[in-house]
């Protein structure tokens, strides 16, 4: 079992940053990969960053390449995502996930085995 604690939501002028994190616990944080979804009101939940199964490859949604960056401190258990020159469009709910097999559909909520609560971040125009 995993068990994944997000933070750091809020509400953020357009252009503004913030910085997720989800703390993980319950697993050897090495043997799985994270990944951050999205979910906007009325919308399916969306794919915005993620690492490859070993960890040395980062992938991003068309929309978040190029402002959010995702990292993590394994001595903390804990992964980031820095989300820089925000606009109201990436307004959602925001979760941390985790898969616990390789995967080549990354992108799919489907391949993740583990959830966080969700975080809400609200960027105003």
């Amino acid at each position: 079992q995993v068990q994944l604690v997000e933070s750091g939501g809020g509400l953020v002028q357009a252009g503004g940053s913030l910085r997720l994190s989800c703390a993980a616990s319950g697993r050897t944080f090495s043997s799985y990969a994270m990944g951050w979804f999205r979910q906007a009101p009325d919308k399916e939940r969306e794919f915005v960053s993620t690492f490859s199964w070993s960890g040395f490859l980062t992938y991003y949604s068309d929309s978040a390449k190029g402002r959010f960056t995702i990292s993590r401190d394994n001595a903390k258990n804990t992964v980031y995502l820095q989300m820089n020159s925000l606009k109201p469009e990436d307004t959602a709910v925001y979760y941390c996930a985790a898969r616990t097999r390789p995967s080549s559909n990354y992108r799919s909520a489907l391949s993740y085995d583990y959830w966080g609560q969700g975080t809400q971040v609200t960027v105003s125009s």
